[in-house]
């Protein structure tokens, strides 16, 4: 070849034109698009671990809450069926597969389009085959059809199941909360830090957004939506102002919601904010109803014997599955729920301040 064929300093191999990494920007870059060290933990490990170390959660990453006590209430063993109905970035998922293998299987469920290519690619990458782990895209409320998709499984099931068009479950996990992944980034329009469209959509190919949402709901609609999603004591002052209006950005909302309380401390203002966030995220994803299914479903979906936990975030989704549970022990459905509400260690939200929230409850089914 002579050196008048040979690509330019400026050209890759297929003649494209090259173009050079963005500079890192500092220590620790505000933008979303800027952290791309922190969302390459096997390029850049030292920089992930110094953002751990600073109590944060590293850019496109998501930390698993309350891994230990999680395992406790579920029990996991060689050779069982286990199901994450949330898969998220796969910790949870990663920490049950340890305890399940030989011979057991997971299926992780998720309504993330985006996430969840990526999250299968990572457990298939650490070792985890077709044989060990089956991914479903489909909220929680698509737990029973879900399991049928592994039905083929049942040889490794007992010969009790093995006749049954829906297997059973041994043990199903589901965390409600909302991934970092989706709230660190801009794009999904979830955040209240930064500016982004005003979206909130878990799967963003379907449905309407929140922008579309508020333009199409009354104030007595949305007042309503406030109390009920998120207990926001201002709900209907909040709802005149913000119902019918036509909001393009995260930021724009922001702006409105802290214009329409001049009076409040700036505390309260904040919390106010993520509330009204919530509640417009939970209604956009219509998390409640699919809630509500996945409590309904769940005793069909488990084993005899078969444990379920799950982590909420905030008090409408703890309320739900705490009265979904104390029902199912009252009439001998579950054999065994928990007393109590099991919360993360002071050092776990020392450590990770976004499970400050987090509460845990279980229950086991009757043999």
């Amino acid at each position: 070849m002579s050196d008048s064929t040979l690509p330019s300093s400026n050209e890759s191999a297929d003649g494209t034109p090259h173009r050079r990494r963005p500079r890192y920007a500092g220590r620790n870059p505000r933008r979303f698009d800027e952290k791309y060290k922190e969302r390459d933990p096997l390029r850049d490990a030292e920089t992930v671990a110094k953002v751990l170390a600073s109590g944060k959660t590293p850019a496109g990453t998501h930390r698993p809450i309350m891994v230990t006590e999680m395992i406790a209430a579920l029990m996991p063993r060689p050779g069982a069926l286990v199901v994450d109905c949330t898969l998220g970035y796969g910790g949870h998922a990663r920490e049950l597969l340890a305890h399940l293998l030989p011979d057991g299987h997971l299926l992780g469920l998720d309504a993330d389009p985006l996430e969840l290519p990526k999250t299968e690619a990572r457990l298939r990458e650490a070792g985890f085959g077709p044989e060990a782990f089956t991914a479903v895209r489909t909220n929680f409320a698509g737990l029973p059809q879900a399991l049928v998709t592994v039905s083929s499984l049942s040889s490794a099931r007992s010969a009790a199941n093995s006749d049954s068009l829906l297997m059973g479950a041994d043990c199903i996990l589901a965390d409600l909360g909302v991934s970092s992944m989706q709230l660190d980034d801009p794009a999904r329009g979830f955040s209240t830090k930064s500016d982004g469209p005003l979206d909130m959509r878990m799967n963003p190919r379907r449905g309407q957004s929140a922008a579309a949402l508020l333009v199409r709901s009354s104030s007595e609609s949305l007042a309503e939506l406030f109390k009920t999603n998120a207990d926001e004591p201002r709900a209907r002052e909040l709802a005149a102002v913000l119902a019918q209006r036509s909001f393009t950005t995260t930021r724009e909302l922001t702006d409105a919601i802290r214009a329409a309380s001049p009076e409040t401390a700036k505390d309260e203002v904040d919390l106010t904010v993520r509330r009204v966030f919530q509640a417009l995220r939970i209604a956009v994803n219509d998390e409640f109803s699919a809630l509500n299914a996945l409590l309904r479903s769940l005793p069909t979906c488990l084993n005899p014997g078969g444990r379920v936990a799950i982590l909420t975030f905030h008090s409408g989704e703890d309320r739900r599955v705490k009265q979904a549970f104390a029902a199912g022990l009252r009439d001998g459905t579950y054999a065994e729920i928990a007393r109590d509400v099991i919360r993360p260690t002071a050092e776990e939200r020392h450590d990770n301040p976004r499970s400050s929230s987090a509460k845990l409850r279980w229950a086991r089914r009757c043999s």
